[in-house]
């Protein structure tokens, strides 16, 4: 497929409004959710995949289609989400091991540095709870992991491609060959709901954002959905080692 490149570029205030808004509603609606999900039973995790549900894609989705339908006259994204050139298959073999490991060491070593940050800075923001330990049933526990299979591992991150890679970042033309760095550091700071992470994220996400100056969004998607996989995999590795339901 090719990619056009005739679209409109964004003044600066543009795009940080396109980056930082969807997550500080986002953010509210999580946060809003959270004494809710609670009150069910829930770890904080379910009030983030429901928030994904019914703000992220929503807010994120529609914009890209509602501006895909000005431009095309129909629900279509050509001319909106670039970046989908076709490229050899050995790109995948290669680009998406590298970017994984790669990806996993920058949050790995940084790990520490976010818990510094937390203990420091953030400590008045709740940590996002995954539900693995005692506490929660095991049928509480499958129910959460399905949502975040579905929606934190798969529906999110492919939303947040195409909003963000695949849509923001080409047309930051503004930055020049800055655009990388500050998208990612935009990116990073749409997660207000971990703000700890902001060095992390900006770090961690910079090759993924020159990998798909590739013109390629398929590297990132599968990447993304790689990395938060490994939270669905720990989910369903202590959900099965749990001895019953109650």
């Amino acid at each position: 497929m090719s990619d056009r490149t005739d679209f409109d570029k964004h003044p600066p205030i543009t795009s940080i409004i396109l980056h930082l808004l969807p997550g500080l509603i986002i953010g509210l609606v999580y946060f809003v959710l959270k004494a809710p999900t609670a009150r069910l039973g829930y770890p904080s995790i379910m009030a983030l995949m429901v928030s994904i549900a019914i703000a992220l894609i929503p807010l994120e989705l529609g914009y890209l289609i509602i501006q895909g339908f000005k431009r095309n006259k129909k629900f279509s994204l050509e001319g909106i989400v670039t970046y989908r050139v076709h490229i050899p298959f050995w790109n995948y073999l290669v680009y998406i091991p590298v970017l994984f490991i790669g990806i996993g060491l920058v949050f790995t070593l940084l790990k520490p540095l976010d818990r510094f940050l937390w203990h420091t800075m953030f400590s008045w923001i709740p940590q996002i709870e995954g539900g693995l330990q005692k506490g929660f049933t095991r049928e509480i526990l499958v129910k959460t992991y399905v949502m975040v299979a579905v929606f934190g591992m798969i529906l999110g991150p492919i939303v947040e491609e195409l909003y963000f890679r695949g849509y923001l970042l080409p047309r930051m033309k503004y930055a020049g060959k800055f655009s990388p760095l500050i998208h990612s550091f935009l990116f990073s700071i749409y997660h207000v709901f971990t703000p700890w992470m902001i060095v992390t994220r900006t770090v961690g996400m910079i090759p993924l954002a020159y990998a798909v100056k590739r013109k390629n969004l398929n590297i990132s998607m599968i990447v993304h959905i790689l990395i938060n996989s490994i939270d669905v995999i720990m989910g369903m590795v202590f959900i099965m080692g749990m001895g019953g339901i109650s």
